[in-house]
Formats: structure tokens, C-alpha cells, sequence
């Protein structure tokens, strides 16, 4: 659905992530931003520690800057008193540049700015929406940081319920999200919207190189990859042991590249076991990004238990149009997982379990299923930016109608 014209109120993107910060979350608001300033006027809230060139005229947001301090995601206690402070700044933000009929859209990190968000956008009366990329607590207890029935998780619990029930608008970016949203009090099916993200490379099989950058100087035959940020949702440790169980077969080998607590947890692994079928790269830039995904034969990504409805991995979208298949470690009702089966484009393995992950990349480099790239491919192509920046366009141009969705 595109925007018939523009309608009257403005448009708040308030996000801990902008450009210049490079992380995926920065570049899906920006997109976001950009799009719908096409049609509305457009502010954005940015907690990025530097701000873009100036941006001004048609088809372009004002970004106003809220003082913002990023801290590592091992330094839990100063995080959260860092991101309290930002959710506080943003709502006080907010307060000035809201107004009756406005519609506010905001993103699941850092966890706190949506209640900030919620609340503030009632108290001016804004239309306020969810772009929910990590549903917390969930990711917590999954994590292992919180129990199920601690305090703090039920208190977190009663927090969503009115939140959700506040909000005008959840956009999921997986299906198996919405059965987890429909357990709170406050959510209702009608507020929910289905968009997922998108690849930002062009969708075409890229040919397995000799000459290229990332893997030439590599002997091994059969290339796994692992890329991108390894939060708490994330299992380094079932990547590492099936790496040991490998180590026996010199035609396969293991590139990683990427941040995280993970990826330190990974390094501190390799450091005791110093395993030779084992290789680790820097964070890559976008720009060496294609090259990058194209130096390998098959792709992991490493969930822990529990990961349905509670994360999507945006990378996935990317693997798939380089033409590359994946192993996912996840339970086989997570979106990855049915977009994996769907479609025939590699292997879902049962988290915790190195043996499956190990057998699951044997196959896969003894397989010669050219089809797999083209059918990986095929499947990036449906997840379109085009599409997806339409869809928000239209949902936004429909909160500024009325603030009550409807099925």
C-alpha cells in the first residue's frame, strides 16, 4: 500500500541507532526515515553519537540529537543505567516535539525506549508504533541473565501489558512473533503487522572465486561462515565444538567475522584450543560486505533454545542473496527456520547439539546442489525493500487516519 498524499501530522523516528552508526537497526530507520519524509514531515531522535550531514527540504527528516552514551554489552550494569538515562532523554524529547495526531515509531533497543515512547505518545496524544526486532524479557530468560518467574521478568511482564496495550501498531519481522505477543493482556491481533526486513544486496548467485579476497588464502576446499553480531541470543560455544569435531577433515574450514560478547566468548575458545581448521577475521565494512558473504560455501547462524518469536536474524536476508545456503541452529518454528524449509535452502539443527551442526555441514560439503543457490536466491528476492518500505509508508499513513487499526 503506498500513501495517497500527504495527511496531516509529523512523523517521530526516535532510534538509539542512526547513521553514521553502522549497525543494521541504524540503517533499517534510516531507511524508514527517508521514505516516509517523502510524503510527511519527518523528525528523528537520534542517540548516534554523530550526526549525518545536514539533511533539509522535500524528502528529508530533521534529526535532532539526544545526548547518548554507548557502553559494551558486557559492562551490564552500566548499560542499563546508560540506557535508562537515554529512554529519559528521548521521552523528554519527545514531550517537545510531539502533538495531538502526530505518530511517533520507535525500535526494541535499547529495551527500555518503548515504555518511553508508549507513555509519551499517550500524554500528547500521538499515535505511537513498534518496530519489535527482540521482544524482552523474553531474550533475557533466553539468554540465561533473568529465571522465568524472577521478579524482575513478571515486573518486565506487567510493563509490556501496558505498553502494548498503549501502543497503536506492532510490526513483527517473523511470523512465529505474534503467538508470544497475543499472550499479553493488552495486545490484540488487529494492532499487528507482518514486514519483514529485507536484503540490502542485490539478489544473484555470486560464484565461489579462488582470487577472492577472503578466500584465497585459505587451503581448505569447503568454507563456513559465520558473520555479524553475537549478542546474548546467540550459542558461540555449539559453533566452536563443531568446529573440534571437524578438525579431522582438512577440506573444511571456519571463517568468522564479527562483535559481540559471542565472538570474545569464540576468541577465548580458540585461544585454549587453538584449533587449525579455524580462521578469525576483523569486523568487514559494507563496502568488502559482498565480497565477504560470497568467500564462503554455506553460512551458520548460531541461535541458542527458545528463539521462536523472540528474534529474527536480519543477516539471514543477505546470505540468501549472495546465493549462499545456511545452517540455522533454532527450533523449527522460528521465521528463519520456516523460511529455511519453505523454500529448501539448507539445514535447521536442535540447539545444544555440536553433532547435528557438525553432521549438517559434512552433508553440506559433499552436496552439489547448484538449485540451492538459485532457490536461496529466488527466496531473497521476495524480501524487497521496495515492499517493505510501501508497507510502513501505508501503516503509518493509516495511523494519521485512525488511530485504531482495524483487521
Amino acid at each position: 500500500m503506498q500513501s495517497q498524499g500527504k495527511i496531516a501530522g509529523k512523523i517521530v523516528v526516535a532510534s538509539q541507532h542512526y547513521p553514521p552508526d553502522p549497525s543494521t537497526t541504524a540503517a533499517i530507520m534510516a531507511e524508514i526515515a527517508c521514505r516516509v519524509a517523502g510524503d510527511h514531515e519527518v523528525v528523528v531522535l537520534s542517540g548516534s553519537g554523530a550526526l549525518p550531514a545536514p539533511q533539509t527540504g522535500p524528502g528529508k527528516p530533521r534529526i535532532v540529537a539526544v545526548k547518548n552514551r554507548m557502553v559494551g554489552k558486557a559492562a551490564l550494569v552500566r548499560r542499563g543505567v546508560s540506557e535508562l538515562l537515554f529512554a529519559s532523554r528521548t521521552f523528554f524529547a519527545l514531550i517537545r516535539e510531539l502533538k495531538a495526531g502526530d505518530v511517533v515509531l520507535t525500535v526494541t533497543a535499547p529495551f527500555m525506549l518503548p515504555y518511553a515512547v508508549a507513555a509519551a505518545a499517550k500524554l500528547k496524544g500521538a499515535r505511537s508504533a513498534l518496530i519489535m526486532h527482540d521482544l524482552f524479557p523474553d531474550v533475557l530468560v533466553m539468554a540465561g541473565l533473568l529465571k522465568p518467574d524472577s521478579l524482575v521478568t513478571r515486573t518486565m511482564r506487567f510493563a509490556n501489558s501496558l505498553m502494548f496495550r498503549a501502543l497503536n501498531a506492532v510490526i513483527t519481522i517473523g511470523r512465529d512473533a505474534e503467538q508470544s505477543l497475543l499472550s499479553y493482556s493488552g495486545m490484540r491481533r488487529n494492532k499487528i503487522r507482518f514486514i519483514p526486513n529485507w536484503a540490502t544486496l542485490v539478489p544473484g548467485v555470486r560464484p565461489l572465486a579462488s582470487d577472492n579476497p577472503f578466500r584465497k588464502a585459505l587451503s581448505a576446499r569447503f568454507i563456513v561462515g559465520l558473520s555479524g553480531n553475537l549478542g546474548f541470543t546467540h550459542d558461540p560455544d555449539i559453533v566452536f565444538e563443531a568446529a573440534r569435531l571437524l578438525k579431522g577433515e582438512p577440506d573444511i574450514h571456519f571463517l568468522l567475522s564479527g562483535w559481540g560478547i559471542g565472538f570474545e566468548r569464540l576468541k577465548q575458545l580458540q585461544a585454549d584450543a587453538n584449533l587449525s581448521n579455524v580462521s578469525f577475521l576483523g569486523r568487514v565494512e559494507d563496502a568488502e560486505l559482498e565480497a565477504f558473504l560470497a568467500s564462503a560455501n554455506l553460512w551458520i547462524i548460531p541461535y541458542r533454545k527458545d528463539v521462536a518469536g523472540v528474534s529474527v536474524p536480519s543477516r539471514f536476508y543477505n546470505l540468501l542473496a549472495v546465493g549462499r545456503p545456511v545452517v540455522l541452529v533454532s527450533e523449527p518454528e522460528a521465521e528463519a527456520a520456516l523460511t529455511v524449509v519453505e523454500n529448501g535452502l539448507g539445514w535447521v539443527v536442535t540447539p545444544g547439539r555440536a553433532d547435528q551442526l557438525a553432521d549438517a555441514i559434512r552433508i553440506a560439503s559433499r552436496s552439489d546442489d547448484g538449485a540451492m543457490a538459485e532457490r536461496a536466491v529466488k527466496a531473497a528476492a521476495k524480501f524487497d525493500r521496495t515492499t517493505a518500505m510501501n508497507a510502513y509508508a501505508g501503516l503509518i499513513d493509516e495511523l494519521l487516519r485512525n488511530p485504531d487499526l482495524s483487521e
